[in-house]
């Protein structure tokens, strides 16, 4: 598959929107006062890192296969 330099800039715009979004998420989940029961973290507090790090995932793959568009696109 032939991806050109327009859809590849799209692919890395989304890779790094995912980085600049989630983790800011995060630090408000983590801040919430549902994200723990005392010391000990609560069930609110995992479902959320579980869609963080699977979100943050996707979107570095989705970045990578950006930067390897661009680079290819470039040939």
């Amino acid at each position: 598959m032939v991806i050109n330099k327009r859809w590849a800039a799209f692919l890395i715009g989304v890779g790094v929107w995912t980085w600049v979004i989630w983790p800011r998420f995060g630090l408000a989940i983590w801040k919430d006062d549902r994200s723990f029961d005392g010391s000990a973290p609560t069930s609110f507090l995992w479902v959320h890192a579980v869609l963080i790090v699977a979100s943050l995932a996707i979107g570095t793959t989705v970045g990578v296969l950006g930067v390897r568009a661009w680079r290819r696109a470039e040939r």
